[in-house]
């Protein structure tokens, strides 16, 4: 596996600074280029005016801000960077769509970015940024919902040796990218890597596990076909929780799921993976 470009959206929260933490590691053992980004979150508003008062706006203070950000952006955790290659961005607009537009432009190979879940609801939110980034860009998003909680605590050492254990959660749609960006990272960091397929719960008439013995085989051809070896677990119950239980019990470290490769009005996110991200003890991969 190799990662050239690693792209970090940065809001100068406590959760941005455990995922530029997460990223750095990233950058540091793959020699990445690390790019922090802010937006802006400021449109500028249509006037209705008397012709009489037309003419340009002034949006020098744009500009001004802009400056302002990019100062913060130069001193923000950077003591952590050390010597890694580091490109600051700093630009103006809706959040999620200039995030997008900057990675369909600068193709980084993973965007790292917390979830934003906030407050005692948390476990049931989905920040609305991260979440229009995972719809919508091309490249693996790695998210945390406990990025913030990792940061300070001296967790995640330059050799990532903490990545013992790789999960990847299929379905028939979307396996075959996210076979094979598991593979790559357990590969890369000498990991076991489980592969998780999730059933539903098979009728009482079904004892001897027909059901079951089939969703193997067609797990084991799929790996087979992709080169991929690794441990199958193939478990009963709604996909999400399914995922949440096994990554506890396994102590996984990283999970990995796949998207849609096709947008379309659901966008690529498929509809467990929102819970799967959300819910996850572990950062997730979804690709």
């Amino acid at each position: 596996m190799k990662l050239s470009k690693i792209l970090v959206p940065v809001d100068f929260s406590q959760q941005a600074a455990g995922a530029v933490q997460h990223a750095a590691a990233l950058a540091r053992h793959f020699g990445a280029e690390l790019t922090l980004l802010h937006v802006n979150p400021i449109l500028v508003p249509a006037v209705t005016a008397p012709l009489e008062f037309s003419g340009p706006i002034d949006t020098g203070w744009i500009t001004e801000l802009e400056v302002q950000a990019r100062k913060k952006l130069e001193t923000f955790h950077s003591a952590e960077l050390g010597l890694l290659n580091v490109r600051r961005a700093v630009v103006t607009g809706d959040p999620a769509g200039r995030i997008i537009e900057y990675a369909d432009r600068e193709k980084p190979e993973l965007i790292v970015m917390p979830t934003h879940g906030y407050g005692p609801f948390r476990r049931f939110l989905l920040g609305s940024i991260t979440a229009k980034v995972l719809h919508d860009v091309a490249c693996p998003v790695w998210t945390s919902a406990h990025i913030q909680e990792s940061y300070g605590q001296n967790t995640f050492p330059s050799s990532w040796k903490w990545i013992g254990r790789v999960m990847c959660a299929i379905d028939p749609a979307t396996a075959g990218p996210a076979l094979m960006w598991a593979r790559d990272i357990a590969s890369e960091f000498g990991a076991d890597l489980v592969v998780l397929h999730a059933v539903p719960e098979l009728e009482p008439k079904d004892p001897a596990g027909i059901g079951a013995a089939q969703a193997t085989r067609c797990v084991q051809c799929l790996m087979r076909n992709l080169s991929v070896a690794g441990e199958i677990l193939i478990e009963e119950g709604d996909p999400a929780e399914v995922v949440q239980a096994a990554a506890l019990r396994r102590n996984a470290d990283l999970v990995v799921i796949g998207r849609s490769p096709h947008e379309g009005a659901s966008g690529r996110l498929r509809t467990n993976a929102y819970s799967i991200v959300r819910d996850s003890p572990c950062p997730v991969v979804s690709v």
